[in-house]
């Protein structure tokens, strides 16, 4: 039990956690409201903590969208600019939780820490896991040692970095995880135990000052570059998912050499663990050839991630200087 009282902003965007029948449509939806969610959690009032509740969208996680986060992010700096609020909850749809941890990184440039958390089992269901989720990222976000960690993840009482999460399992309450690094910590005995350092904060964006469109080609057995071309005139950018370390077919290659020459590619891996090479392999096609003929390498961002960077600094105006220069910081 926390000494004295602290305070927590909990903004909620509905997803699974929020889920409850509908008896017209059958299935469930997003209708529980932000009080509704706390009201379900036991023991929050033994722990000293005042919550500040916004009951800001009502959506499945996989229809929020970037003009939604980034009204959130101007929300959460207002929110924080008082000083008094030692920390954020944002309960979402798991489907985009991994995306929205990493867009609240890149935008949150204050010390509070942002947690993001969520629900794979809805209320209807035998053991819904929401309750003890928010209850553990409430703790979370009201603990000073993670004070300076930027958006984290917490999940099944374990907290994980915006920076390395991953949803692994459609279905598992296990299903987020960090491959190749691990949770920072994990919540028990009602406190924040950690069991790495604070992620590396790598400093927030600027807001958008224009829309940007950019796409995700994920390469594939047998691709003979004809879709690479449908990009062309309908993007700002793209992103290629490719094969392993950064490899695709020999016949993509001149399809994307043509694309870089007019808009910003950046290369990426579509396993989702480990990085993008950038001086091992040296055939057509290859991580090499690739970055020679003008694709970014994304480093060890997923896919995902190089495209909400990209986007980011597209909607900001980035030259492909400072384009280069931003993706060079996550290679590790």
């Amino acid at each position: 039990m926390m000494g004295a009282t602290r305070t927590v902003a909990v903004y909620s965007l509905g997803g699974t956690i929020a889920m409850t029948t509908d008896p017209v449509i059958g299935g469930v939806v997003p209708a529980l409201s932000a009080h509704d969610l706390l009201a379900a959690v036991p023991g929050l009032d033994n722990h000293g903590i005042d919550l500040r509740v916004h009951d800001f969208r009502r959506v499945p996680g996989a229809s929020l969208t970037f003009e939604d986060l980034m009204e959130l992010v101007a929300a959460i700096d207002k929110t924080l600019e008082g000083g008094d609020v030692e920390g954020v909850v944002i309960t979402q749809g798991t489907d985009t939780i991994e995306e929205t941890a990493f867009f609240l990184d890149l935008h949150h440039g204050r010390d509070q820490p942002v947690i993001v958390t969520g629900a794979m089992r809805n209320s209807t269901m035998a053991s819904p896991d929401g309750p003890a989720n928010l209850y553990a990222a409430v703790v979370a976000a009201a603990d000073p040692q993670l004070r300076g960690a930027g958006a984290l993840v917490v999940l099944n009482d374990e907290i994980h970095a915006a920076r390395h999460v991953r949803k692994t399992h459609t279905t598992s309450p296990a299903a987020f995880a960090s491959p190749g690094a691990g949770p920072i910590g994990r919540i028990a005995e009602d406190r924040v135990r950690l069991a790495a350092p604070l992620p590396r904060r790598y400093g927030s964006l600027v807001p958008p000052s224009r829309d940007a469109r950019v796409g995700l080609y994920t390469v594939s057995l047998g691709d003979d570059g004809t879709l690479v071309g449908a990009w062309k005139g309908r993007c700002d950018g793209l992103v290629v998912a490719a094969f392993g370390v950064g490899h695709v077919p020999q016949r993509l290659v001149e399809s994307l050499e043509r694309l870089a020459a007019i808009i910003p590619v950046v290369l990426a891996s579509r396993i989702g663990n480990g990085p993008v090479l950038t001086r091992t392999y040296g055939f057509p096609g290859s991580e090499m050839d690739l970055i020679n003929r003008g694709l970014v390498s994304a480093g060890d961002l997923s896919a995902y991630q190089a495209r909400l960077l990209l986007q980011a600094l597209l909607a900001q105006d980035s030259d492909r200087e400072t384009i280069a220069e931003k993706f060079a910081a996550f290679v590790h």
